[in-house]
């Protein structure tokens, strides 16, 4: 599996009607429980200020509530063009859509155009992408303070079913995967560039962990 082929891949299972789906959702309910835990475990200290990088940012979620809370701006970064569109149409009715940068395509063929952030988030994103290190390795050196990320648990259950959807795309013909990461192998890309653990909550599906740079 490429990484330019996963991300064809994306663009076509995450298109225009799952993002206003999941728009009109944000709008009526706010975050889900997940992203809600990870927002909180990243603006532990305050974001009033700070600058933001959402990988894979969806519809917004992440971006609207850090700015809501006096964030200064970011970008937002997504393989799906109807994600971001979707972001940036939430952010202009909010009044903000002027400071954030939208890039789309390959995050990591593209990192080099991003300035770095203060706070750096991948709200289920490295289970989509194959090449982890690679991801990883793009968003740290990005990083000036907080990295936080959610993934899946690396369970057998989970495992099983990740198989099974990974198979049913390939009977479809459809180049989008989903990826089940080693934990350990996650810490140890994000240790190498500077940033150690510092939040870590499981839950049946996913793990939130929030690292942070050991000098700030």
């Amino acid at each position: 599996m490429s990484c330019c082929a996963q991300c064809r891949g994306i663009e076509d299972m995450f298109g225009h009607r799952m993002a206003q789906r999941q728009l009109r959702q944000y709008r009526r309910k706010g975050p889900g429980a997940v992203t809600r835990r990870l927002i909180d475990a990243v603006a532990v200290g305050g974001v009033d200020g700070r600058t933001f990088l959402d990988v894979g940012g969806g519809v917004g979620a992440i971006q609207h509530e850090l700015m809501d809370r006096g964030a200064a701006g970011g970008t937002s970064a997504d393989a799906s063009p109807a994600y971001l569109a979707a972001a940036r149409a939430e952010a202009e009715a909010r009044g903000y859509a002027d400071r954030v940068n939208y890039l789309d395509g390959d995050f990591v063929e593209r990192a080099v155009e991003i300035d770095p952030a203060d706070l750096v988030t991948l709200d289920r994103v490295v289970c989509c992408y194959p090449d982890m290190p690679a991801m990883l390795g793009a968003a740290a050196p990005l990083t000036r303070r907080t990295l936080g990320l959610v993934f899946p648990r690396r369970t057998w259950f989970i495992r099983s079913g990740v198989a099974l959807v990974n198979l049913i795309q390939r009977l479809r013909k459809h180049p989008f995967r989903v990826f089940v990461h080693d934990p350990s192998e996650i810490e140890a890309v994000l240790g190498q560039h500077g940033l150690s653990r510092r939040y870590l909550r499981d839950g049946f599906l996913w793990r939130v962990t929030v690292f942070g740079r050991e000098d700030v």
